[in-house]
């Protein structure tokens, strides 16, 4: 059974996780809060000094259990995430076999987060909320889980010059669309924001900041191309997640 945790319970509790895990969460804690505050997700860094964020592990993300367990989490996190704080996030650490960590590239690695969040859908019993739009090309859309519309990043061990999404093992995290409410383009607190996670960008990464990066909504902006960030600047001619189109095509009447 995939259990929500906080950083508080997984302090606590440490050594009853699997070694895996406990190695997971450790090199989590020293990228997002490591003593010279480098990481650039400001509200990651805070969001993990607070307890804020959620923690989940899953299995081998190619599995079926995998897709089951994240289902799960999602489905706990999306009933709760209101009252864990204004920096809200969900990060998922997934088991990653030595045979996908040495041997994936980037574009394997990005195939497989697409086919988690079509599988995901796929499991998905409740109705795309009315106030997202179900075209991955408009500016609003967003992943839609149990009702509720979710930013979604993916860091995997294939990252190289972008090392604001490298991580040792396959991590996607899931932050509700609430906590843009006061973190956006019509905000100085989101203006402030949004300068200090670019420098920090351009002071971490060794490639450019991606040009995909835009505010949500703005009409040139398209949130599925933010989602998983290449090392270099190309991105994917059409949005991956086909599963809602495939299923409204299916629906439709003859």
């Amino acid at each position: 059974m995939a259990e929500l945790r906080s950083k508080i319970w997984i302090e606590e509790h440490r050594m009853e996780l699997p070694e895996w895990q406990r190695t997971a969460f450790g090199e989590f804690a020293a990228m997002i809060a490591g003593p010279e505050n480098k990481y650039p997700c400001v509200p990651g860094h805070l969001g993990y000094i607070t307890n804020n964020l959620r923690y989940g592990f899953a299995p081998d993300p190619r599995s079926a259990q995998a897709v089951s367990d994240t289902a799960e989490l999602l489905n706990a996190y999306g009933s709760c995430s209101r009252e864990t704080g204004k920096y809200a996030s969900l990060v998922i650490f997934f088991e990653t076999p030595e045979d996908l960590k040495n041997h994936a590239d980037i574009l394997e690695y990005e195939t497989l987060f697409w086919s988690l969040l079509n599988r995901l859908h796929d499991k998905d019993k409740a109705p795309w909320p009315d106030d997202i739009p179900q075209d991955p090309a408009k500016p609003t859309w967003e992943f839609c889980f149990a009702g509720q519309p979710y930013f979604a990043f993916c860091a995997t061990p294939a990252h190289g010059p972008r090392r604001s999404r490298h991580f040792s093992s396959f991590l996607v995290a899931f932050q509700p669309r609430w906590i843009f409410d006061e973190i956006n383009e019509t905000t100085a607190f989101g203006r402030n924001i949004s300068k200090m996670i670019r420098q920090k960008l351009a002071d971490y990464d060794d490639v450019p900041v991606h040009a995909s990066l835009k505010w949500y909504g703005q009409p040139d902006n398209q949130e599925w191309k933010q989602y998983f960030l290449r090392d270099d600047e190309s991105s994917p001619s059409r949005c991956p997640f086909m599963a809602m189109k495939n299923k409204l095509q299916k629906n439709a009447p003859s």
